[in-house]
Protein backbone atom coordinates (compact mmCIF):
# COMPACT_ATOMS: atom_id res chain seq x y z
CA UNK A 1 0.00 0.00 0.00
CA UNK A 2 2.84 2.59 0.83
CA UNK A 3 4.77 1.82 -2.25
CA UNK A 4 1.39 2.27 -4.72
CA UNK A 5 1.14 5.54 -2.96
CA UNK A 6 4.77 6.64 -3.01
CA UNK A 7 4.58 5.73 -7.07
CA UNK A 8 1.67 7.27 -7.37
CA UNK A 9 2.33 10.82 -5.88
CA UNK A 10 5.89 11.23 -7.13
CA UNK A 11 7.14 10.59 -10.99
CA UNK A 12 9.67 7.60 -11.02
CA UNK A 13 12.38 9.61 -12.27
CA UNK A 14 12.31 11.07 -8.61
CA UNK A 15 12.75 8.46 -6.89
CA UNK A 16 13.56 4.80 -6.63
CA UNK A 17 11.78 2.22 -4.30
CA UNK A 18 13.36 -0.76 -3.19
CA UNK A 19 11.36 -3.56 -0.60
CA UNK A 20 12.59 -5.72 1.84
CA UNK A 21 10.91 -8.13 3.39
CA UNK A 22 11.14 -12.15 3.78
CA UNK A 23 9.44 -13.67 0.50
CA UNK A 24 11.01 -10.79 -2.06
CA UNK A 25 12.63 -12.39 -4.83
CA UNK A 26 16.56 -12.17 -4.71
CA UNK A 27 16.95 -9.72 -7.46
CA UNK A 28 14.87 -6.93 -5.88
CA UNK A 29 17.00 -7.81 -2.23
CA UNK A 30 19.77 -6.43 -4.03
CA UNK A 31 18.43 -2.93 -5.36
CA UNK A 32 18.31 -2.10 -1.74
CA UNK A 33 22.30 -1.88 -1.29
CA UNK A 34 22.58 -0.56 -4.88
CA UNK A 35 23.04 3.24 -5.10
CA UNK A 36 20.88 5.30 -6.93
CA UNK A 37 21.72 7.59 -10.10
CA UNK A 38 22.47 11.43 -9.07
CA UNK A 39 19.00 13.50 -8.27
CA UNK A 40 17.06 10.51 -7.00
CA UNK A 41 16.44 9.40 -3.63
CA UNK A 42 16.12 5.65 -2.69
CA UNK A 43 13.02 4.59 -0.95
CA UNK A 44 13.88 1.11 0.97
CA UNK A 45 10.24 -0.14 2.20
CA UNK A 46 11.21 -2.71 5.16
CA UNK A 47 9.40 -4.96 7.98
CA UNK A 48 10.49 -5.67 11.02
CA UNK A 49 13.52 -7.90 9.53
CA UNK A 50 15.74 -4.96 8.57
CA UNK A 51 15.95 -4.14 12.61
CA UNK A 52 19.19 -5.75 13.20
CA UNK A 53 20.18 -8.37 10.25
CA UNK A 54 20.85 -5.58 7.41
CA UNK A 55 23.21 -2.35 7.16
CA UNK A 56 22.57 -0.13 4.26
CA UNK A 57 25.54 1.87 3.80
CA UNK A 58 23.70 4.74 1.97
CA UNK A 59 20.59 5.15 4.68
CA UNK A 60 20.60 9.02 6.44
CA UNK A 61 16.71 9.23 7.40
CA UNK A 62 14.44 6.03 9.41
CA UNK A 63 11.22 6.32 9.96
CA UNK A 64 10.05 4.56 12.34
CA UNK A 65 5.96 3.32 12.61
CA UNK A 66 6.22 2.03 15.76
CA UNK A 67 4.13 -1.03 14.88
CA UNK A 68 4.94 -4.76 13.49
CA UNK A 69 3.56 -8.09 12.67
CA UNK A 70 4.39 -10.28 15.35
CA UNK A 71 3.87 -14.04 15.72
CA UNK A 72 2.25 -14.69 18.77
CA UNK A 73 -0.12 -17.96 19.94
CA UNK A 74 -3.47 -17.85 21.08
CA UNK A 75 -3.78 -20.81 23.50
CA UNK A 76 -7.53 -20.24 23.87
CA UNK A 77 -8.15 -21.09 19.96
CA UNK A 78 -5.22 -23.00 19.38
CA UNK A 79 -4.35 -21.16 17.26
CA UNK A 80 -0.96 -18.75 16.21
CA UNK A 81 -1.61 -15.51 14.85
CA UNK A 82 0.09 -12.85 12.89
CA UNK A 83 -0.99 -9.23 14.12
CA UNK A 84 0.09 -5.50 14.21
CA UNK A 85 1.37 -4.91 17.64
CA UNK A 86 3.08 -2.33 19.67
CA UNK A 87 7.42 -3.11 19.21
CA UNK A 88 9.27 -3.31 22.06
CA UNK A 89 11.93 -0.64 23.56
CA UNK A 90 14.91 -2.63 22.66
CA UNK A 91 13.86 -3.03 19.03
CA UNK A 92 12.97 1.12 19.06
CA UNK A 93 16.86 1.37 19.39
CA UNK A 94 17.31 -1.49 16.76
CA UNK A 95 15.22 1.12 14.70
CA UNK A 96 16.74 4.37 15.26
CA UNK A 97 20.17 2.56 14.46
CA UNK A 98 19.70 1.36 11.13
CA UNK A 99 20.87 5.37 10.10
CA UNK A 100 23.48 6.55 10.52
CA UNK A 101 25.69 3.53 10.65
CA UNK A 102 28.42 4.67 8.26
CA UNK A 103 27.31 8.88 8.33
CA UNK A 104 25.55 10.94 10.31
CA UNK A 105 21.50 9.99 10.06
CA UNK A 106 18.38 11.30 11.89
CA UNK A 107 15.32 8.98 12.65
CA UNK A 108 11.61 9.92 13.12
CA UNK A 109 9.45 8.11 15.47
CA UNK A 110 6.02 8.36 14.72
CA UNK A 111 4.61 7.96 18.11
CA UNK A 112 5.13 10.63 21.28
CA UNK A 113 7.48 10.23 23.81
CA UNK A 114 4.47 8.55 26.43
CA UNK A 115 3.89 5.60 24.37
CA UNK A 116 6.88 4.74 23.95
CA UNK A 117 7.25 4.53 27.39
CA UNK A 118 4.03 2.27 27.55
CA UNK A 119 6.32 -0.49 25.46
CA UNK A 120 7.59 -3.33 26.86
CA UNK A 121 11.37 -3.38 27.22
CA UNK A 122 11.88 -6.10 25.62
CA UNK A 123 9.80 -8.37 22.93
CA UNK A 124 7.93 -11.92 25.07
CA UNK A 125 10.60 -14.60 24.84
CA UNK A 126 9.52 -17.35 21.93
CA UNK A 127 8.18 -19.50 24.58
CA UNK A 128 5.58 -17.51 25.27
CA UNK A 129 4.48 -16.94 21.54
CA UNK A 130 4.53 -19.76 20.07
CA UNK A 131 3.12 -23.79 20.27
CA UNK A 132 4.83 -26.19 22.27
CA UNK A 133 5.05 -29.69 20.62
CA UNK A 134 8.18 -29.59 19.67
CA UNK A 135 9.19 -28.67 22.72
CA UNK A 136 7.25 -30.62 24.98
CA UNK A 137 8.31 -33.73 22.85
CA UNK A 138 12.04 -32.72 23.33
CA UNK A 139 11.78 -32.44 27.11
CA UNK A 140 10.07 -36.34 27.45
CA UNK A 141 12.73 -37.45 25.00
CA UNK A 142 15.18 -36.33 27.64
CA UNK A 143 13.43 -38.22 30.34
CA UNK A 144 13.75 -35.45 33.08
CA UNK A 145 9.68 -36.09 34.43
CA UNK A 146 6.63 -34.37 33.68
CA UNK A 147 6.69 -32.04 31.08
CA UNK A 148 4.21 -29.26 33.37
CA UNK A 149 6.66 -29.05 36.05
CA UNK A 150 10.02 -28.95 33.90
CA UNK A 151 8.33 -25.72 32.32
CA UNK A 152 6.80 -24.79 35.41
CA UNK A 153 10.34 -23.87 36.44
CA UNK A 154 11.29 -21.54 33.71
CA UNK A 155 12.27 -18.12 34.34
CA UNK A 156 8.95 -17.36 32.52
CA UNK A 157 6.75 -20.21 32.55
CA UNK A 158 4.31 -20.38 29.49
CA UNK A 159 0.62 -20.58 29.95
CA UNK A 160 -0.82 -23.63 31.57
CA UNK A 161 -3.50 -24.11 28.88
CA UNK A 162 -0.66 -23.71 26.02
CA UNK A 163 1.17 -26.36 27.81
CA UNK A 164 -1.59 -28.75 28.12
CA UNK A 165 -2.72 -28.51 24.28
CA UNK A 166 0.39 -29.43 23.35
CA UNK A 167 0.27 -32.25 25.43
CA UNK A 168 -2.90 -33.08 24.04
CA UNK A 169 -1.54 -32.76 20.52
CA UNK A 170 1.23 -34.86 20.79
CA UNK A 171 -1.70 -37.81 22.66
CA UNK A 172 -3.99 -37.34 19.86
CA UNK A 173 -1.02 -37.90 17.25
CA UNK A 174 0.26 -41.21 18.93
CA UNK A 175 3.90 -39.56 20.54
CA UNK A 176 2.68 -39.55 24.15
CA UNK A 177 0.55 -42.20 25.61
CA UNK A 178 -2.69 -41.59 28.06
CA UNK A 179 0.47 -41.19 31.10
CA UNK A 180 2.21 -38.71 29.04
CA UNK A 181 5.14 -41.70 28.51
CA UNK A 182 6.51 -41.73 24.62
CA UNK A 183 5.37 -44.37 22.56
CA UNK A 184 7.77 -46.00 19.64
CA UNK A 185 6.53 -43.21 17.32
CA UNK A 186 7.00 -40.69 19.97
CA UNK A 187 10.97 -41.96 20.00
CA UNK A 188 11.49 -42.05 16.59
CA UNK A 189 9.91 -38.28 16.00
CA UNK A 190 12.07 -37.13 18.81
CA UNK A 191 15.23 -38.05 16.82
CA UNK A 192 13.89 -35.78 13.70
CA UNK A 193 14.51 -32.38 13.53
CA UNK A 194 11.11 -31.19 12.57
CA UNK A 195 7.74 -30.65 13.63
CA UNK A 196 5.94 -33.49 15.59
CA UNK A 197 3.49 -33.82 12.82
CA UNK A 198 6.00 -33.54 9.77
CA UNK A 199 8.04 -36.17 11.34
CA UNK A 200 5.00 -38.50 11.61
CA UNK A 201 4.87 -37.81 7.98
CA UNK A 202 8.19 -39.20 7.24
CA UNK A 203 7.45 -42.11 9.64
CA UNK A 204 4.62 -43.08 7.70
CA UNK A 205 6.26 -42.60 4.36
CA UNK A 206 8.94 -44.46 5.05
CA UNK A 207 6.53 -47.42 6.40
CA UNK A 208 4.36 -47.53 3.37
CA UNK A 209 6.73 -47.26 0.84
CA UNK A 210 5.77 -44.15 -0.99
CA UNK A 211 8.75 -42.22 0.72
CA UNK A 212 10.12 -40.03 -1.80
CA UNK A 213 7.61 -37.23 -2.10
CA UNK A 214 7.02 -37.36 1.03
CA UNK A 215 10.30 -36.60 1.83
CA UNK A 216 10.11 -33.61 -0.73
CA UNK A 217 7.11 -32.87 0.92
CA UNK A 218 8.68 -32.66 4.48
CA UNK A 219 11.66 -31.25 3.58
CA UNK A 220 9.51 -28.25 1.66
CA UNK A 221 7.73 -27.24 4.53
CA UNK A 222 10.54 -27.55 7.17
CA UNK A 223 12.17 -24.25 4.64
CA UNK A 224 10.65 -21.20 3.53
CA UNK A 225 8.11 -21.24 0.55
CA UNK A 226 10.08 -21.97 -2.52
CA UNK A 227 7.32 -20.48 -4.99
CA UNK A 228 7.80 -16.95 -5.00
CA UNK A 229 5.54 -14.02 -4.72
CA UNK A 230 6.88 -10.49 -6.70
CA UNK A 231 4.13 -8.06 -5.69
CA UNK A 232 4.22 -6.79 -9.37
CA UNK A 233 3.72 -10.39 -10.65
CA UNK A 234 1.21 -11.96 -8.34
CA UNK A 235 -1.13 -13.50 -10.93
CA UNK A 236 2.10 -14.91 -13.05
CA UNK A 237 3.36 -16.32 -10.27
CA UNK A 238 0.30 -17.89 -8.82
CA UNK A 239 -0.30 -19.65 -12.47
CA UNK A 240 2.89 -21.12 -12.38
CA UNK A 241 2.84 -22.60 -9.33
CA UNK A 242 -1.15 -23.85 -10.76
CA UNK A 243 0.35 -25.52 -13.64
CA UNK A 244 2.56 -27.68 -10.61
CA UNK A 245 -0.84 -28.91 -9.26
CA UNK A 246 -2.19 -30.62 -12.22
CA UNK A 247 -5.52 -30.09 -11.01
CA UNK A 248 -5.40 -32.06 -8.19
CA UNK A 249 -6.39 -30.18 -5.45
CA UNK A 250 -2.79 -30.20 -3.80
CA UNK A 251 -0.32 -27.49 -2.70
CA UNK A 252 1.89 -30.55 -1.40
CA UNK A 253 2.25 -32.45 -4.88
CA UNK A 254 2.46 -29.38 -6.45
CA UNK A 255 5.84 -29.03 -4.52
CA UNK A 256 6.66 -32.33 -5.43
CA UNK A 257 6.91 -31.70 -9.19
CA UNK A 258 8.46 -28.32 -8.58
CA UNK A 259 11.27 -30.27 -7.15
CA UNK A 260 11.66 -32.99 -9.25
CA UNK A 261 11.28 -30.25 -12.49
CA UNK A 262 14.34 -28.62 -10.89
CA UNK A 263 16.32 -31.70 -10.21
CA UNK A 264 15.86 -32.68 -14.25
CA UNK A 265 16.89 -29.10 -15.16
CA UNK A 266 19.49 -29.12 -12.89
CA UNK A 267 21.11 -31.95 -14.73
CA UNK A 268 20.21 -30.46 -18.01
CA UNK A 269 22.33 -27.48 -16.94
CA UNK A 270 19.25 -25.13 -16.60
CA UNK A 271 18.29 -24.87 -13.24
CA UNK A 272 18.49 -21.00 -13.17
CA UNK A 273 16.44 -20.36 -16.15
CA UNK A 274 13.75 -23.10 -14.84
CA UNK A 275 13.78 -21.08 -11.40
CA UNK A 276 13.42 -17.79 -13.09
CA UNK A 277 10.60 -19.25 -15.19
CA UNK A 278 8.23 -20.41 -12.82
CA UNK A 279 9.03 -18.15 -9.83
CA UNK A 280 11.10 -20.57 -7.81
CA UNK A 281 13.87 -19.79 -4.95
CA UNK A 282 16.73 -21.84 -6.09
CA UNK A 283 18.51 -21.35 -2.60
CA UNK A 284 15.22 -22.65 -1.27
CA UNK A 285 15.13 -25.93 -3.32
CA UNK A 286 18.91 -26.64 -2.77
CA UNK A 287 18.05 -26.38 1.12
CA UNK A 288 14.89 -28.88 0.37
CA UNK A 289 17.61 -30.97 -1.44
CA UNK A 290 20.00 -31.10 1.64
CA UNK A 291 16.97 -31.71 3.98
CA UNK A 292 16.20 -34.59 2.34
CA UNK A 293 19.54 -36.14 2.76
CA UNK A 294 19.41 -35.30 6.70
CA UNK A 295 16.18 -36.76 6.78
CA UNK A 296 16.89 -39.91 4.85
CA UNK A 297 20.12 -39.93 6.63
CA UNK A 298 18.30 -40.16 9.85
CA UNK A 299 15.54 -42.92 8.67
CA UNK A 300 17.95 -45.28 7.64
CA UNK A 301 20.04 -45.27 10.88
CA UNK A 302 16.76 -46.14 12.67
CA UNK A 303 16.27 -48.79 10.88
CA UNK A 304 13.01 -47.36 9.12
CA UNK A 305 14.24 -47.41 5.42
CA UNK A 306 16.52 -50.12 2.95
CA UNK A 307 19.52 -49.08 2.01
CA UNK A 308 18.10 -49.39 -1.76
CA UNK A 309 15.91 -46.47 -2.76
CA UNK A 310 13.35 -48.70 -4.90
CA UNK A 311 11.98 -50.79 -2.35
CA UNK A 312 11.61 -47.47 -0.32
CA UNK A 313 9.05 -46.58 -3.25
CA UNK A 314 7.48 -49.20 -4.17
CA UNK A 315 3.96 -47.44 -3.85
CA UNK A 316 5.29 -43.69 -4.78
CA UNK A 317 3.14 -43.95 -7.92
CA UNK A 318 0.24 -44.50 -6.13
CA UNK A 319 -1.41 -40.90 -5.46
CA UNK A 320 -4.00 -41.73 -3.44
CA UNK A 321 -1.86 -43.51 -0.79
CA UNK A 322 0.44 -40.49 -0.99
CA UNK A 323 -2.30 -38.50 -0.18
CA UNK A 324 -3.26 -40.66 2.73
CA UNK A 325 0.06 -40.47 4.45
CA UNK A 326 -0.24 -36.68 4.16
CA UNK A 327 -3.09 -36.64 5.71
CA UNK A 328 -1.62 -38.77 8.69
CA UNK A 329 0.85 -36.16 9.26
CA UNK A 330 -1.02 -33.31 9.06
CA UNK A 331 -4.23 -34.50 10.86
CA UNK A 332 -5.51 -32.86 12.80
CA UNK A 333 -5.31 -29.90 10.40
CA UNK A 334 -9.56 -30.86 8.73
CA UNK A 335 -11.45 -28.54 6.96
CA UNK A 336 -14.41 -29.70 5.74
CA UNK A 337 -15.53 -28.43 2.51
CA UNK A 338 -19.03 -26.68 2.48
CA UNK A 339 -20.32 -26.63 -1.42
CA UNK A 340 -22.81 -24.30 -1.52
CA UNK A 341 -25.53 -23.49 -4.65
CA UNK A 342 -22.82 -20.64 -6.37
CA UNK A 343 -19.68 -21.22 -4.18
CA UNK A 344 -17.62 -22.87 -1.72
CA UNK A 345 -16.33 -22.10 2.37
CA UNK A 346 -13.89 -23.88 4.54
CA UNK A 347 -14.48 -24.82 8.35
CA UNK A 348 -12.03 -26.03 10.95
CA UNK A 349 -13.44 -27.30 14.48
CA UNK A 350 -11.79 -24.42 16.36
CA UNK A 351 -12.20 -21.42 14.01
CA UNK A 352 -15.19 -22.18 12.44
CA UNK A 353 -14.88 -20.09 8.91
CA UNK A 354 -11.37 -19.91 7.52
CA UNK A 355 -10.32 -18.63 4.44
CA UNK A 356 -7.30 -20.09 2.13
CA UNK A 357 -4.06 -17.87 1.52
CA UNK A 358 -4.19 -16.49 -2.00
CA UNK A 359 -1.20 -18.28 -3.10
CA UNK A 360 -2.83 -21.49 -2.29
CA UNK A 361 -3.63 -23.56 -5.69
CA UNK A 362 -6.84 -24.49 -3.64
CA UNK A 363 -7.66 -21.07 -3.70
CA UNK A 364 -8.17 -20.44 -7.49
CA UNK A 365 -10.55 -23.38 -8.33
CA UNK A 366 -14.70 -22.55 -7.94
CA UNK A 367 -15.51 -25.84 -6.85
CA UNK A 368 -12.91 -28.95 -4.95
CA UNK A 369 -14.42 -32.19 -5.50
CA UNK A 370 -13.13 -32.85 -1.86
CA UNK A 371 -14.99 -33.00 1.06
CA UNK A 372 -12.10 -32.00 3.18
CA UNK A 373 -8.66 -30.28 3.16
CA UNK A 374 -5.94 -31.46 5.54
CA UNK A 375 -3.42 -28.33 6.05
CA UNK A 376 -0.04 -27.94 7.79
CA UNK A 377 -0.46 -24.11 9.08
CA UNK A 378 -3.13 -22.12 9.75
CA UNK A 379 -2.50 -17.80 10.98
CA UNK A 380 -5.03 -15.48 11.99
CA UNK A 381 -4.42 -12.37 10.78
CA UNK A 382 -7.44 -10.63 10.36
CA UNK A 383 -9.35 -13.47 9.78
CA UNK A 384 -7.90 -17.31 10.06
CA UNK A 385 -6.11 -18.43 6.72
CA UNK A 386 -4.88 -22.07 6.15
CA UNK A 387 -2.11 -22.58 4.02
CA UNK A 388 -0.58 -25.50 1.80
CA UNK A 389 -3.85 -27.66 1.68
CA UNK A 390 -4.64 -31.36 -0.06
CA UNK A 391 -7.67 -32.27 -0.27
CA UNK A 392 -8.76 -35.72 0.88
CA UNK A 393 -11.71 -38.17 0.17
CA UNK A 394 -13.83 -39.73 3.26
CA UNK A 395 -12.00 -43.28 3.00
CA UNK A 396 -8.67 -41.31 3.41
CA UNK A 397 -9.54 -39.69 6.61
CA UNK A 398 -11.63 -42.53 8.19
CA UNK A 399 -8.30 -44.66 7.91
CA UNK A 400 -5.29 -42.28 8.41
CA UNK A 401 -7.06 -39.68 10.88
CA UNK A 402 -7.65 -39.68 14.38
CA UNK A 403 -9.26 -42.22 16.44
CA UNK A 404 -12.51 -43.10 14.84
CA UNK A 405 -16.14 -44.55 17.13
CA UNK A 406 -19.23 -45.59 16.31
CA UNK A 407 -21.89 -43.00 16.61
CA UNK A 408 -25.44 -42.75 17.63
CA UNK A 409 -27.19 -44.72 14.64
CA UNK A 410 -25.85 -47.73 12.90
CA UNK A 411 -24.02 -46.45 9.94
CA UNK A 412 -22.44 -43.52 12.17
CA UNK A 413 -18.79 -42.70 12.71
CA UNK A 414 -17.39 -40.03 14.49
CA UNK A 415 -14.45 -38.42 14.73
CA UNK A 416 -12.52 -35.58 16.21
CA UNK A 417 -15.15 -35.94 19.32
CA UNK A 418 -17.98 -36.20 17.06
CA UNK A 419 -16.71 -32.86 14.71
CA UNK A 420 -16.27 -35.23 11.24
CA UNK A 421 -18.92 -37.57 10.69
CA UNK A 422 -19.73 -39.75 8.21
CA UNK A 423 -22.86 -41.91 7.74
CA UNK A 424 -23.09 -44.75 5.32
CA UNK A 425 -24.15 -48.35 5.73
CA UNK A 426 -24.43 -50.19 8.64
CA UNK A 427 -22.11 -52.80 7.27
CA UNK A 428 -19.58 -50.40 5.56
CA UNK A 429 -18.88 -48.27 8.58
CA UNK A 430 -18.48 -51.45 10.25
CA UNK A 431 -15.99 -52.88 7.80
CA UNK A 432 -14.08 -49.53 8.16
CA UNK A 433 -13.96 -49.64 11.53
CA UNK A 434 -12.58 -53.45 11.55
CA UNK A 435 -10.05 -52.08 8.85
CA UNK A 436 -9.14 -49.72 10.98
CA UNK A 437 -8.28 -51.34 13.79
CA UNK A 438 -6.17 -53.99 11.93
CA UNK A 439 -3.95 -51.06 10.17
CA UNK A 440 -3.75 -49.36 13.50
CA UNK A 441 -2.22 -52.82 14.23
CA UNK A 442 0.15 -53.19 11.57
CA UNK A 443 1.76 -50.00 11.88
CA UNK A 444 2.02 -50.47 15.86
CA UNK A 445 3.96 -53.69 15.03
CA UNK A 446 6.14 -52.09 12.44
CA UNK A 447 7.32 -49.41 14.81
CA UNK A 448 7.89 -51.82 17.67
CA UNK A 449 10.20 -54.14 15.24
CA UNK A 450 11.15 -51.77 12.17
CA UNK A 451 12.82 -55.21 10.42
CA UNK A 452 9.20 -56.40 10.21
CA UNK A 453 7.76 -56.99 6.89
CA UNK A 454 4.47 -55.16 7.36
CA UNK A 455 3.08 -55.80 3.23
CA UNK A 456 3.93 -59.29 3.68
CA UNK A 457 2.44 -60.24 6.63
CA UNK A 458 -0.14 -57.79 6.23
CA UNK A 459 -0.36 -58.01 2.23
CA UNK A 460 -4.26 -58.78 1.80
CA UNK A 461 -4.84 -55.07 4.28
CA UNK A 462 -2.47 -53.31 2.70
CA UNK A 463 -4.40 -54.36 -0.74
CA UNK A 464 -7.80 -53.32 0.58
CA UNK A 465 -6.41 -50.21 2.36
CA UNK A 466 -5.13 -48.92 -1.24
CA UNK A 467 -8.33 -50.34 -3.13
CA UNK A 468 -10.40 -48.21 -0.57
CA UNK A 469 -7.85 -45.18 -0.87
CA UNK A 470 -8.15 -44.67 -4.37
CA UNK A 471 -11.93 -46.08 -5.48
CA UNK A 472 -13.39 -43.00 -3.22
CA UNK A 473 -15.20 -40.66 -5.48
CA UNK A 474 -14.16 -37.45 -3.71
CA UNK A 475 -17.88 -36.82 -3.11
CA UNK A 476 -18.13 -37.86 0.52
CA UNK A 477 -20.36 -40.78 1.83
CA UNK A 478 -23.59 -39.72 3.37
CA UNK A 479 -25.99 -42.56 4.01
CA UNK A 480 -26.37 -45.90 1.93
CA UNK A 481 -28.92 -49.03 1.86
CA UNK A 482 -32.52 -49.59 1.46
CA UNK A 483 -33.47 -51.80 4.00
CA UNK A 484 -37.22 -51.65 4.93
CA UNK A 485 -37.93 -52.02 8.76
CA UNK A 486 -41.24 -53.35 10.86
CA UNK A 487 -42.99 -51.21 13.11
CA UNK A 488 -42.59 -50.83 16.45
CA UNK A 489 -43.09 -48.56 19.34
CA UNK A 490 -40.38 -46.11 19.69
CA UNK A 491 -39.48 -42.44 20.17
CA UNK A 492 -38.30 -39.76 17.16
CA UNK A 493 -36.93 -38.02 19.91
CA UNK A 494 -35.30 -40.67 21.25
CA UNK A 495 -33.45 -41.55 18.37
CA UNK A 496 -31.81 -38.38 17.25
CA UNK A 497 -31.15 -36.94 20.68
CA UNK A 498 -29.47 -40.12 22.42
CA UNK A 499 -26.05 -39.89 24.00
CA UNK A 500 -26.13 -35.79 23.58
CA UNK A 501 -26.63 -35.50 19.98
CA UNK A 502 -27.95 -32.04 18.80
CA UNK A 503 -29.83 -32.50 16.04
CA UNK A 504 -29.82 -29.28 14.79
CA UNK A 505 -25.98 -30.32 14.39
CA UNK A 506 -26.94 -33.47 12.64
CA UNK A 507 -29.54 -32.03 10.33
CA UNK A 508 -27.12 -29.25 8.85
CA UNK A 509 -24.65 -32.20 8.75
CA UNK A 510 -26.38 -34.24 6.51
CA UNK A 511 -27.66 -31.24 4.35
CA UNK A 512 -24.58 -29.08 3.84
CA UNK A 513 -22.73 -32.71 3.06
CA UNK A 514 -25.51 -33.54 0.50
CA UNK A 515 -24.60 -29.64 -0.79
CA UNK A 516 -27.18 -27.44 0.20
CA UNK A 517 -27.75 -24.19 2.25
CA UNK A 518 -27.46 -24.78 5.87
CA UNK A 519 -31.47 -24.89 7.60
CA UNK A 520 -33.36 -21.94 8.77
CA UNK A 521 -35.21 -21.92 11.32
CA UNK A 522 -38.28 -19.06 12.71
CA UNK A 523 -40.20 -19.81 15.43
CA UNK A 524 -43.26 -18.35 17.02
CA UNK A 525 -44.71 -17.06 20.59
CA UNK A 526 -47.63 -18.78 21.55
CA UNK A 527 -50.16 -17.27 23.46
CA UNK A 528 -49.67 -20.51 25.63
CA UNK A 529 -46.49 -18.87 26.43
CA UNK A 530 -44.84 -21.44 24.31
CA UNK A 531 -42.87 -21.51 21.15
CA UNK A 532 -43.14 -23.22 18.01
CA UNK A 533 -40.48 -23.57 15.68
CA UNK A 534 -40.23 -23.98 11.95
CA UNK A 535 -37.03 -25.53 9.64
CA UNK A 536 -36.90 -24.98 6.22
CA UNK A 537 -34.89 -26.06 3.20
CA UNK A 538 -35.04 -26.60 0.03
CA UNK A 539 -38.44 -25.08 -0.15
CA UNK A 540 -39.75 -27.94 2.08
CA UNK A 541 -40.54 -26.66 5.49
CA UNK A 542 -41.59 -28.85 9.17
CA UNK A 543 -43.44 -27.79 11.80
CA UNK A 544 -42.39 -29.17 15.45
CA UNK A 545 -44.73 -29.20 18.58
CA UNK A 546 -44.88 -26.53 21.00
CA UNK A 547 -41.96 -26.50 23.47
CA UNK A 548 -41.16 -24.34 27.03
CA UNK A 549 -38.47 -22.39 25.31
CA UNK A 550 -36.80 -21.39 21.35
CA UNK A 551 -34.03 -23.75 21.78
CA UNK A 552 -35.69 -26.80 22.30
CA UNK A 553 -38.91 -25.89 19.70
CA UNK A 554 -36.34 -26.02 17.13
CA UNK A 555 -34.53 -28.81 18.32
CA UNK A 556 -38.47 -30.40 17.84
CA UNK A 557 -38.41 -28.65 14.31
CA UNK A 558 -34.99 -30.39 13.42
CA UNK A 559 -36.27 -33.97 14.90
CA UNK A 560 -39.27 -33.71 12.35
CA UNK A 561 -36.94 -33.20 9.45
CA UNK A 562 -34.45 -35.94 10.45
CA UNK A 563 -37.78 -37.82 11.00
CA UNK A 564 -39.02 -37.57 7.38
CA UNK A 565 -35.83 -37.89 5.91
CA UNK A 566 -35.02 -40.72 7.56
CA UNK A 567 -38.44 -42.30 7.04
CA UNK A 568 -39.75 -42.50 10.75
CA UNK A 569 -42.58 -39.62 10.51
CA UNK A 570 -45.36 -42.11 10.47
CA UNK A 571 -43.47 -45.14 11.71
CA UNK A 572 -40.96 -46.43 13.70
CA UNK A 573 -38.35 -48.83 13.57
CA UNK A 574 -37.91 -52.78 15.21
CA UNK A 575 -34.78 -51.80 16.78
CA UNK A 576 -33.62 -48.31 18.32
CA UNK A 577 -30.03 -48.75 17.64
CA UNK A 578 -30.57 -49.96 14.09
CA UNK A 579 -29.90 -47.25 11.09
CA UNK A 580 -32.63 -44.85 9.94
CA UNK A 581 -33.70 -45.52 6.38
CA UNK A 582 -32.28 -42.64 4.85
CA UNK A 583 -32.73 -43.27 1.10
CA UNK A 584 -35.67 -42.72 -0.23
CA UNK A 585 -36.43 -39.11 0.79
CA UNK A 586 -32.55 -38.43 1.36
CA UNK A 587 -31.76 -39.64 -1.72
CA UNK A 588 -34.62 -37.85 -3.63
CA UNK A 589 -32.79 -34.73 -2.34
CA UNK A 590 -29.33 -35.64 -3.28
CA UNK A 591 -30.94 -36.38 -6.87
CA UNK A 592 -32.25 -32.98 -6.76
CA UNK A 593 -29.02 -31.83 -5.99
CA UNK A 594 -27.31 -33.27 -8.67
CA UNK A 595 -29.83 -32.19 -11.44
CA UNK A 596 -28.97 -28.56 -10.62
CA UNK A 597 -25.50 -29.21 -11.00
CA UNK A 598 -25.90 -31.06 -14.27
CA UNK A 599 -27.96 -28.12 -15.70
Amino acid sequence: MVQWQLQSRFPRTMHSIAVWFIIVVVYQQKLIFERPPQNVRKIVLATNMAEASITINDVVFVVDCGKAKETTYDALNNTPCLLPSWISQASARQRRGRAGRVQPGECYHLYPHCVYEAFAEYQLPELLRTPLNSLCLQIKSLQVGSITEFLSAALQPPEALAVQNAIDFLKMIGALDEHENLTHLGKYLSVLPVDPKLGKMLVMGAILCCFDPILTIVAGLSVRDPFLLPQDKKDLAGTAKSRFSAKDYSDHMALVRAYEGWKDAEREGSAYEYCWRNFLSAQTLQAIHSLRKQFSFILKDARLLEEETAANNKLSHNQSLVRAVICSGLYPGISSVVHRETSMSFKTMDDGQVLLYANSVNARYQTIPYPWLVFGEKVKVNTVFIRDSTGVSDSILILFGGSLNFGTTAGHLKMLDGYLEFFMDPSLAACYMNLKEQLDDLLQKKLEDPEKDMHKEGRYLMLAVQELVSGDQCEGRFVFGRESKKPKESSNDDRFTRDGTNPKSLLQTLLMRAGHHPPKYKTKHLKTNEFRALVEFKGMQFVGKPKRNKALAEKDAAIEALAWLTHTNDKNVEDNNSPPDVTDNMLKLLCKRRKSKKR
